[in-house]
């Protein structure tokens, strides 16, 4: 689940073409090289080394993550990702507990089953398109379950999420032309509407999902108010249907190209914890976040006028190697005490936990279960800016193993 709106637009950066996306590394060692707070026209001020994002992620007072960081068509703000301390603190209280350790550790069991039934739906086949068949149904069907919805819908919520995120792609003009806006505009209208729908039909009648705990949730002794929970919705369809696709977009593009970790996993799955923790550092499917100056103030003695939109490059902190010995290069066995894959601060990813079990039983399950696997020959992948989804992702596979 995301915890940020990079996801905002499908090129945060101001950058042109795919590449970028589809290999980051390059551009984030230029950027920390040559100027580590860079100014962009038209697009804001890209922060790239390790001190000065941990910096603009914990600075909520100068470094603000409002609406003014970046424009998703919202009424109000976006409950809790849009809202700064201390306010942000008390929806992090009745929204913390429902994502914790323990209660995602809880549904492992559920999370591989499901693994395990999307395989068999292409046991067979010696073709897919991962992206169709598995990265996006994947952890899209896990989360709609949880706020209670129906899976069956999925296409609907898939849509209005790719409206937000990459109208762009879904009306094919360029993010600022007027058609692309006004798609974005009604998309955003359509969430809330489907949700106030949602909430007047649930009335009294409560289950054991995320929507039923919304109803009943309470801040200082009073219930959250109908907007919240609009807004809470609003935010959990956008973030939950995304960047864990996005993820395995990139780590089993990464597993294709690096075979002898592949073997890895399939020698030995206890590993498959740090090799999570390290493809989210070394990926960073999340590129970057937006904030907006709260106030003039400077970052690395550049100055930053006040309201100014800075982009924090989570991925090029990720591999800086001043803060991380030997952090550009992938080490399996590296004991991570810290990374950016899932942000930083007071708005560090909520889903965090849920995501580290999807993505862990995404890799046992399917290394047990399909170990050869490849890239289909001739085609190329490219993945986007800002959270790194592949277009498509066709792929070969190899005898598909019985799952009992």
């Amino acid at each position: 689940m995301a915890q940020e709106q990079s996801a905002m637009l499908s090129n945060p950066l101001g950058l042109a073409g795919d590449a970028v996306g589809t290999n980051p590394h390059p551009i984030y060692q230029a950027l920390r090289d040559n100027s580590p707070v860079l100014h962009v026209d038209g697009v804001g001020t890209l922060v790239s080394s390790w001190a000065l994002v941990d910096e603009v992620l914990h600075d909520t007072d100068r470094f603000s993550s409002s609406p003014a960081a970046g424009d998703l068509k919202n009424e109000r703000p976006l409950i809790p990702l849009q809202i700064d301390p201390p306010e942000h603190g008390k929806f992090r209280r009745i929204l913390d507990p429902l994502f914790s350790p323990k209660l995602m550790k809880q549904r492992e069991g559920d999370v591989e089953a499901l693994v395990h039934r999307l395989i068999d739906g292409f046991v067979g086949r010696s073709e897919i398109d991962f992206v169709a068949d598995f990265s996006v149904p994947f952890p899209s069907q896990v989360f709609i379950t949880m706020l209670g919805l129906p899976v069956e819908e999925l296409p609907k919520f898939l849509a209005m999420k790719d409206g937000i995120i990459r109208p762009d792609m879904v009306v094919g003009k360029p993010f600022d032309h007027p058609d692309v806006q006004e798609h974005q505009r009604a998309t955003a209208q359509s969430i809330y509407e489907y949700f106030d729908g949602v909430i007047n039909e649930r009335g009294g009648v409560r289950g054991d999902d995320l929507m039923s705990h919304f109803l009943d949730a309470e801040i200082d002794g009073e219930r959250l108010s109908h907007n919240d929970i609009l807004d809470i919705c609003f935010l959990f369809l956008i973030a939950g249907l995304d960047t864990v696709s996005a993820s395995l977009d990139c780590f089993f593009k990464y597993l294709i190209d690096h075979p002898e970790l592949r073997q890895v996993i399939i020698d030995d799955p206890e590993m498959i914890p740090s090799v999570v923790e390290e493809l989210l550092r070394w990926e960073t499917p999340v590129m970057s976040v937006p904030r907006a100056a709260t106030r003039d103030t400077e970052l690395g003695g550049c100055p930053i006028a006040a309201g100014e939109r800075v982009l924090v490059m989570l991925g090029s902190a990720n591999v800086d190697g001043s803060a991380n010995p030997d952090a550009d290069v992938p080490e399996w066995s590296r004991k991570i005490k810290r990374h950016f894959g899932f942000g930083g601060g007071p708005h560090r990813c909520l889903g965090s936990h849920l995501a580290r079990v999807e993505l862990r039983a995404a890799l046992k399950v399917w290394h047990q279960r399909i170990p050869e696997y490849g890239l289909k020959p001739g085609a190329e992948l490219t993945f986007t800016l800002g959270v790194r989804a592949a277009h498509d992702f066709p792929m070969t596979l190899g005898p598909v193993r019985d799952g009992s």
